[in-house]
């Protein structure tokens, strides 16, 4: 069997400190002028660049979600310069249950991740999902 690509284990450390609730574990994984891209037409979407915006992202995304956001990493696929994580996403809002699959998508600089932008599998539930 042939060894996993170092940054596959980059994006599993990053997403495993993230599931504990370590967003700096998750920063340590990201250069300084990390952009995050989220599609849609909700109050999470837009484009969140630096430590500060992605906790302002995150935040959001828990108030939203009433504190409770679960992401369970179902994939990771990664070379020298892309990293692909597929997730699927849980969640309530108003009482009712939400579930959708999505993939984030990396551009990889220097071993660390430089970009993403969240492509969900369905776009409409997650809009309808966050909206």
């Amino acid at each position: 069997m042939a060894e996993e690509h170092p940054n596959v284990d980059l994006l599993r450390e990053a997403y495993a400190a993230y599931n504990r609730g370590d967003l700096d574990g998750f920063w340590q994984a990201c250069r300084e002028d990390f952009t995050f891209h989220v599609p849609g037409r909700s109050g999470i979407a837009g484009a969140f660049t630096g430590q500060a915006e992605f906790h302002r992202l995150i935040t959001s995304v828990l108030e939203l979600a009433g504190g409770r956001f679960e992401e369970v990493v179902e994939d990771v696929l990664a070379n020298d310069h892309h990293g692909v994580v597929l997730t699927l996403q849980r969640f309530e809002r108003y009482g009712m249950p939400k579930e959708y699959r999505t993939a984030h998508v990396y551009r990889i600089q220097d071993g660390k991740l430089a970009e993403a932008w969240e492509q969900p599998r369905d776009p409409e539930t997650f809009n309808e999902a966050w909206s």
